[in-house]
């Protein structure tokens, strides 16, 4: 009867956790650039603006642009933080800026979205 309590606590205790290693292991950066967990390629729009906890690719533009997603247990950590969408949806952001996976993009490591329209731009190390 005690140890129903204690188990509960300790199982929500390790999900919290669970979610925010899995938030900072979720992307890292493999040759020079920032992939997310699949090892797909993940950019910046230049329309975003750094800090406004705001996505502005919303509609199609977030079909060929899909926003890197935030599950609603994940938690902000280091340069990672989360953004609303203007659907209600959270959406990861890297210094700021939130991140978008690219549809043309079919395998990790292409790379097809840098610098479309000279406003999408992968994140460098």
């Amino acid at each position: 009867m005690f140890n129903i309590p204690l188990l509960t606590a300790a199982s929500a205790l390790t999900l919290a956790c669970g979610s925010l290693m899995a938030a900072e292991a979720s992307a890292k950066f493999a040759n020079g650039v920032l992939v997310d967990a699949n090892g797909m390629t993940l950019y910046t729009y230049d329309k975003d603006v750094a800090g406004s906890g705001k996505s502005m690719c919303n509609g199609s533009c977030a079909t060929l642009w899909p926003p890197a997603k935030a599950a609603s247990a994940d938690q902000a950590s280091g340069a990672f933080a989360i953004v609303m969408r203007e659907d209600g949806s959270r959406q990861w952001s890297y210094k700021g800026k939130p991140i978008y996976t690219y549809q043309a993009d079919r395998k990790p490591g292409d790379r097809q979205g840098d610098n479309v329209k000279d406003v999408w731009h992968i994140i460098k190390e």
